[in-house]
């Protein structure tokens, strides 16, 4: 009996080490993978500063994340401290002293929101990019028209601190960043008219794949803390959220209030300060198109 004691807690010392050796293999390619360069070609966009940009650009920047993320003012915020240990600070995009992008050129704005890279060609691990990609130009313009148009504020450049165990499934690619969800070679989008239309609905509904993914069924979304809920399956498909809202009113009074139509909150994990931005036009785009997907289970992003 001793001896098989004695082998069970041998057999899980050994499981053990080799796990830990696993972890500490995983979060050795994670530094590597956070330090390799991602070729992109990058053609600028011109700085605009006309007041319809700005004005485009203010809305867009409220109301597609930029502000929740870095701040009203733009100086960067804490926006993650787990008691796990993954800790996010965004950085500060004004053009003041310590803030990364005081020195930003044209293409550096588009490399960074259009594909998620920082000048020196590294990928930026938390920046959804992906959301952005398909920006066109002139909102592109726009929202980096406003951006600079802060005030000057000084601050740093993003702190990110990731548990052993996330850097790890970073290394492996269970958790990517969005360079690697980007296809890189394709040109910026067209400009479509904007209206309650679902060709509309569709590039709004872009800046939904960071948590609700590509094809926006949902699932848990990669690198997130672990008390953050699974994102709802945006499709028709089975598990959808979108059967509780049969009609855009109340799809629009969700995304202003946070509540569903039966009165029950939904998770605080979803921006409501971006959603509640969002003029009536893009929303009730955004439900024309969710409505025309094709039905997927949630989870598969």
């Amino acid at each position: 009996m001793r001896k098989v004691i004695r082998w069970f807690v041998i057999g899980i010392a050994v499981l053990a080490l080799a796990g830990g050796a696993l972890f500490a293999a995983g979060a050795w390619m994670g530094e590597r993978k956070r330090q390799r360069v991602v070729e992109v070609r990058v053609v600028p966009v011109p700085f605009a500063t006309d007041a319809a940009s700005l004005k485009q650009g203010k809305y867009l920047f409220e109301s597609r994340g930029c502000g929740e993320c870095h701040g009203a003012d733009g100086a960067g915020r804490v926006m993650i401290d787990d008691p796990n240990g993954l800790f996010v600070r965004t950085p500060n995009i004004t053009r003041g002293e310590g803030g990364p992008a005081a020195s930003y050129g044209e293409a550096d704005w588009v490399r960074t929101v259009r594909h998620g890279v920082n000048p020196k060609g590294h990928a930026l691990v938390v920046m959804p990019s992906e959301d952005y990609n398909r920006f066109t130009d002139a909102d592109l313009a726009a929202v980096v028209a406003y951006a600079r148009s802060l005030p000057p504020v000084h601050g740093g450049a993003a702190e990110i601190r990731f548990p052993v165990f996330l850097k790890a499934l970073y290394g492996v690619g269970v958790v990517p960043d969005a360079a690697e969800k980007i296809d890189h070679r394709l040109p910026p989008a067209q400009p479509v008219p904007v209206g309650i239309t679902v060709t509309h609905g569709a590039y709004v509904a872009n800046m939904c794949q960071g948590c609700h993914g590509e094809h926006l069924s949902g699932g848990a979304i990669p690198g997130a803390p672990p008390d953050w809920p699974p994102a709802a399956n945006l499709t028709p498909g089975s598990g959808s959220a979108m059967a509780r809202y049969e009609s855009a009113d109340k799809f629009i009074a969700m995304m202003r209030t946070g509540k569903r139509p039966d009165g029950s909150t939904v998770s605080k994990v979803m921006p409501f300060a971006t959603l509640a931005a969002m003029n009536d036009t893009d929303l009730q785009a955004m439900y024309a198109y969710l409505r025309t997907l094709d039905p997927r289970e949630a989870g598969k992003r």
